[in-house]
């Protein structure tokens, strides 16, 4: 008799996908990375006092002012792009996660408790649900936050109102499928309070769902937190990331001044890509049509 737990199971299965190993160590590769930055990084990006515009777009080897080389060149602004690289890592990494946790927990009790409440209560939020679903996600996180400013506060305000529909339809989906069957009307027929059977029997069982769409929406906001601050309405000036500093090389990029660009975009590319290869393998292993 098999007497793995279901969590052992699991990571014996995603083993088996070698992509989304390879993801995953990835993923944990650059999170280390990002996490121990202030330990291997020589400059502080965020220190203006410390950068010198004699050091300005300098290639890839160059011995700055300060004594050390920079292994990836320098931007406009005299930073070292290997510290930049892992400061801006860590800021999309912080952004893609609080968002997307705030947003799977703000549009789980959503989307929840209008399968629970159901009528025109229900009727009335998942047709406004619809309708946001309706705009682009960029559009709708581009004008937030530009009204709102720059700021890492701002920008996550941003980016969950913009994303947290995805998780409100999904967990609504899930819960309204839950909420007819056998075990959870006797739930409600004992005296158990309303919300202890919503959080104990739907909420648990609508989770698969909820977090297979966690693992896109968090590669989401990391791509739409890039692009905002590529177009400037993200983060300021003063907190380069990975979007910003792509933002700071386009302009030099016909001038052969290639790597301002092209390595903090290479970062960003390698982020997202493994965090999508293990978003699809989670979703494979919880859809039960793909069951072996």
């Amino acid at each position: 008799m098999d007497r793995a737990s279901p969590l052992a199971r699991f990571f014996s299965e995603f083993r088996e996908n070698r992509s989304a190993v390879i993801g995953l160590a990835l993923i944990v590769t650059l999170l280390v990375l990002a996490l121990i930055a202030p330990l291997i990084t020589p400059q502080d990006p965020y220190d203006l006092a410390s950068l010198t515009l004699r050091d300005a777009r300098r290639p890839p080897g160059y011995v700055g002012t300060a004594g050390y080389m920079h292994w990836l060149g320098t931007d406009a602004q005299g930073r070292d792009l290997f510290s930049a690289i892992l400061y801006g890592l860590r800021i999309s990494i912080e952004m893609g996660v609080l968002a997307g946790t705030i947003g799977l927990v703000l549009g789980a009790s959503v989307g929840t408790m209008a399968a629970y409440v159901g009528g025109r209560t229900e009727a009335v939020v998942m047709r406004l649900i619809d309708l946001q679903l309706s705009f682009p996600a960029i559009l709708l996180a581009f004008v937030l936050a530009a009204l709102l400013g720059q700021g890492k506060m701002q920008l996550v305000a941003a980016l969950v109102t913009a994303q947290y529909a995805y998780f409100a339809r999904t967990a609504h989906g899930a819960a309204a499928a839950e909420r007819h069957k056998d075990y959870v009307e006797a739930a409600f027929s004992t005296p158990l309070p309303a919300w202890r059977v919503v959080l104990r029997h739907i909420l648990p069982n609508a989770l698969p769902p909820l977090i297979v769409v966690a693992t896109v929406q968090i590669a989401s906001a990391i791509s739409l937190e890039a692009t905002l601050s590529f177009l400037g309405v993200g983060l300021p000036p003063t907190e380069p990331s990975l979007g910003m500093l792509i933002a700071n090389g386009f302009p030099y990029m016909l001038s052969g001044r290639y790597w301002i660009s092209i390595y903090p975009g290479i970062a960003l590319i390698l982020l997202i890509f493994s965090v999508n290869l293990v978003g699809d393998q989670i979703r494979d292993q919880m859809n039960p049509r793909l069951k072996r």
